[in-house]
């Protein structure tokens, strides 16, 4: 099983059902009715083991809303606040806080995953 890890306690995580914004796996990537386990810090020595989920949901998203991938939607304000952000503005400036201004930023799309707590 494999590990989705966050690094903020989102309220989300409180939900029976909530979504996250991923990038595409470059080995083998999130696949629908696949159990995860969720991970607050994954890579801290406190990791905390939040419980198992299953992937309900996968869309394609454009992170950028200036540049549309091949015809893929833009992650609207409405996603942005059901993730846990104030709107589409804030979430941006966290994902360039974590990933950068990098080519994978501005050129990838990225998954909407739909999890739901499994135990």
């Amino acid at each position: 099983m494999r590990i989705l890890g966050f690094q903020r306690k989102w309220d989300k995580l409180q939900q029976p059902e909530f979504t996250t914004f991923r990038f595409e796996r470059r080995d083998k990537d999130w696949q629908l009715g696949e159990q995860v386990q969720i991970v607050y810090r994954p890579r801290h020595k406190d990791r905390e083991i939040l419980g198992i989920a299953i992937i309900v949901g996968k869309e394609f998203r454009s992170p950028d809303a200036e540049l549309p991938k091949r015809n893929i939607v833009s992650i609207s304000d409405e996603e942005a606040r059901e993730d846990g952000f104030m709107d589409y503005e804030d979430m941006w400036g966290w994902l360039l806080e974590v990933y950068g201004a990098g080519d994978r930023l501005m050129f990838e799309p990225m998954n909407k995953l739909t999890l739901r707590w499994v135990s």
